[in-house]
């Protein structure tokens, strides 16, 4: 085998290998709402710092008084630093209030557009609905 169809191989493999990994990305209009805005107050449990949105977690009373996890998507890492944010901006225990739109499918699942902290400082959260100007 030659170095040519060595290469074409290796860059074929790599290839497929890569679009096997890709996370497909979607649109703000693709999963959330924004006729379903929501304001969530609760504790922090845990900020996955991934692509392509980080994830906030938190604790939070529903209606009825029971408390239940939220999954809150915010911006991309990158654009996240750029804003202030570091992986350790949110640690478990603090308390928060978001400031988002619901998902069209999932109950207790939102895209953030502000965090507020509890010393009142309101915190830009990279929400692709801001960057959308139409669905």
């Amino acid at each position: 085998m030659n170095v040519r169809t060595l290469f074409a191989a290796a860059v074929a493999s790599l290839s497929v290998l890569g679009a096997s990994q890709a996370i497909p990305h979607h649109s703000f209009f693709a999963e959330y709402d924004r006729e379903l805005p929501v304001t969530i107050t609760g504790t922090v449990t845990r900020l996955e710092w991934t692509n392509p949105h980080a994830r906030l977690y938190i604790d939070a009373p529903d209606e009825s008084g029971e408390i239940v996890n939220w999954d809150l998507e915010l911006g991309p890492p990158n654009g996240l630093m750029r804003l202030g944010w570091r992986r350790d901006s949110l640690v478990p225990g603090t308390v928060v209030t978001v400031e988002g739109f619901r998902s069209k499918t999932e109950d207790n699942v939102a895209n953030a557009r502000t965090v507020t902290l509890s010393d009142g400082r309101e915190v830009f959260a990279g929400s692709s609905f801001d960057t959308t100007t139409s669905p």
